[in-house]
């Protein structure tokens, strides 16, 4: 394959992929004074440029289309291709991991960082310039209230999410839902409206509608070959930053060739599988209305068996795939859409997926649901059953389609390079021109959003990149 080398002169880091992983890096190096490119493969968009409908938002900003699926059909993965990433497409969640999580990690792994003590001055570092707080109680919609009516009747723990967002004019009347295709008002504190912006003032260069192809480790430097508009490229720089997230950087991995040196490469892939359920109610819910997610399950017994609960909805296309029915009885339904309520549960699930690729070089992504990730989703789903029916509900309506939302794994991080494939320096193993540091290099599902835990494990990745620069 012969590639047109359209940059000769070497920079110091070409980053892939612009989400919170690939932005916080870019940033980070860019303001040390290093020469970096940002290389984001879906295209750029701002406040006044999102597509303005649904149907719109899931073909020009999402992966295959919209929807990306496992081999046996039973999950479905959402995946961002724009600048700034799936920060750009969801709610700005943002908790921090606890031990459950880091010592699980730290078992696996071997490595001595993860710990609730170690990670604290990142996670300190990363907030000091972000706006996280929680929607205001008097801003809760119906919904949230019906999620809260239950939890108490049952005696269960909840408490508002911690979200990355500004002055959001709830009070105005603003519908978050449609921030699910982009936020119109930049009060997302999306990698759009603050990374990327700082990186760039510090010298970024940024190429979207870049899709790379394959990274070759030189001795001294690295190639990054790719398409860029209908065009083959090349760039050379000094070290390359794999940001692309499980399924990007995976594929890029393998594309390159180094499935032979790099064993675990593709293995512990996991997604966090969410269930949706719906509940009929007599009075009108209008779950779409105002803050349309804002509290979350926080019972210790929760976390203890794998399970996480969040109000939230979903937009009416997105809907109509998820309620049972076909013809008459469905669209009896869908013309019921402001009388429905949705709780989701979300399962930390086992890591025993695997990415490959098939003989044509496209992602296969093979994802079982084991015993144990099956017994957590049907224990959740009988929960979110109780928590509408305590609720009031008319009828309650399960959703056995699972979703995965948070992609982990892939390029998993340990001390063992036969059962892993980045280190603790955030270098892949053999290659000391090639970081990873984004949430494919999880060795397990933590069970708690990945965003926050992205960010700082980036904003360390940085210091061990100029420490080598």
């Amino acid at each position: 394959m012969i590639f047109l080398q359209n940059q000769t002169t070497r920079l110091d880091f070409i980053i892939i992929g612009s989400g919170v992983s690939g932005s916080r890096i870019a940033y980070e190096l860019a303001r040390s004074g290093a020469r970096c490119l940002l290389l984001e493969a879906g295209k750029a968009y701002q406040d006044s440029t999102f597509p303005k409908n649904e149907l719109d938002s899931s073909s020009q900003l999402f992966w295959g289309g919209g929807i990306e699926v496992s081999q046996d059909g039973t999950l479905g993965f959402l995946r961002a291709k724009c600048l700034g990433g799936t920060s750009v497409v969801n709610q700005a969640l943002l908790n921090r991991f606890d031990e459950l999580a880091f010592q699980d990690w730290k078992s696996r792994s071997g490595i001595a960082y993860f710990s609730t003590k170690e990670m604290a001055p990142f996670y300190d570092e990363i907030e000091k310039n972000l706006s996280v707080n929680s929607i205001a109680e008097e801003h809760f919609n119906l919904n949230s209230q019906i999620f809260i009516v239950g939890f108490n009747k049952l005696g269960y723990q909840w408490e508002p999410l911690h979200r990355a967002q500004k002055d959001c004019k709830l009070e105005k009347g603003t519908d978050c839902i449609v921030c699910l295709g982009g936020c119109p008002r930049n009060s997302k504190q999306s990698a759009l409206v603050t990374t990327i912006p700082w990186a760039k003032s510090k010298g970024l260069e940024i190429k979207t509608e870049v899709e790379v192809h394959s990274v070759i480790h030189e001795k001294d430097f690295v190639r990054v070959l790719g398409y860029g508009k209908g065009s083959k490229i090349e760039f050379i720089a000094k070290k390359v930053v794999l940001a692309s997230g499980t399924f990007g950087n995976t594929t890029i991995l393998l594309r390159s060739g180094y499935q032979e040196k790099l064993p675990a490469l593709g293995s512990a892939f996991s997604c966090h599988p969410q269930y949706m359920t719906y509940a009929l109610f007599e009075d009108r819910i209008n779950s779409h209305k105002g803050a349309f997610q804002a509290v979350e399950g926080s019972d210790a017994y929760f976390r203890e068996q794998g399970l996480k609960f969040e109000n939230v909805f979903a937009p009416p296309i997105a809907t109509a795939m998820l309620l049972p029915g076909f013809g008459q009885s469905h669209q009896k339904l869908m013309k019921k859409y402001g009388y429905f309520a949705s709780i989701e549960v979300a399962i930390r699930d086992e890591p025993v997926g695997k990415i490959k690729l098939n003989s044509n070089g496209k992602i296969q992504i093979q994802k079982p649901l084991t015993d144990l990730d099956k017994k957590k989703a049907k224990q959740g789903l009988e929960i979110v059953k109780d928590v509408f029916e305590e609720s009031g509900a008319k009828e309650v309506f399960p959703c056995m389609q699972g979703f995965g939302l948070h992609l982990m794994g892939g390029c998993p991080m340990g001390s063992n390079p036969t059962t892993s494939v980045v280190g603790s320096d955030f270098k892949v193993h053999g290659y000391p021109h090639m970081y990873v540091a984004d949430s494919s290099i999880f060795p397990t599902a933590p069970g708690i959003n990945p965003s926050f835990t992205i960010m700082a494990l980036s904003l360390k990745a940085s210091q061990e990149m100029l420490k080598a620069l």
